[in-house]
């Protein structure tokens, strides 16, 4: 698939409920949990994940706002990660996600811990979680380590060169659809479907 910028991310969420611990403690976007149910039986991995976190947005007004962002969980938000990585990884590697500007809410904020802690052991999946947690910390470290170079202004050109300067996070977004997303996708669908009050 084509590598592509898009209108970037609002970077201040980062700093914006940074645990993922929304202000009100219920969850106020609900799904229709036998449509869920239908959806999963109907559908991979991504395109379930896709059609859950598509409900969220669309509950929610279609992005994430200063405003609208405490009507998630941290569950949910979570999740939401997930489906910008695969998004952005999915096409265009850690350097695209980095570039539109979800690095902060994916990379920054409590995602990867969520990944290794929660995820493993509610799915019974602990060493695929444990590893690809340990993938969203080396993209993280790789963004620390170039962020001058991928904060700058630049050209389609000077983006599309940055996947040869910039090696080793390059590879990380390929050892995501190497050796993660086939794991990890259908256990984060079973997940969800498993634990509906949580996600829905």
């Amino acid at each position: 698939s084509t590598k592509q910028r898009k209108a970037c991310f609002p970077l201040f969420l980062c700093s914006l409920n940074r645990n993922f611990v929304p202000l009100k403690a219920v969850i106020m976007v609900h799904l229709n949990q036998q449509e869920a149910r239908e959806r999963y039986g109907t559908s991979d991995g991504i395109g379930f994940i896709l059609w859950v976190t598509n409900e969220y947005l669309d509950a929610i007004g279609g992005s994430l706002t200063a405003e609208n962002m405490e009507m998630l969980s941290a569950e949910q938000h979570s999740l939401l990660c997930y489906r910008y990585v695969l998004d952005e990884v999915m096409e265009g590697g850690f350097i695209q996600l980095i570039l539109n500007g979800y690095a902060p809410y994916v990379l920054e904020g409590p995602f990867p811990m969520v990944v290794k802690k929660e995820w493993g052991s509610v799915v019974g999946q602990e060493k695929v979680m444990k590893d690809f947690s340990k993938l969203l910390y080396e993209a993280k470290k790789e963004y620390h380590k170039h962020q001058e170079e991928l904060s700058k202004d630049m050209s389609d050109e000077d983006f599309m060169a940055l996947y040869e300067q910039l090696e080793e996070l390059n590879e990380l977004g390929d050892d995501f659809l190497d050796e993660h997303q086939e794991e990890v996708t259908p256990a984060v669908a079973k997940m969800i479907v498993e634990n509906m009050d949580k996600y829905m």
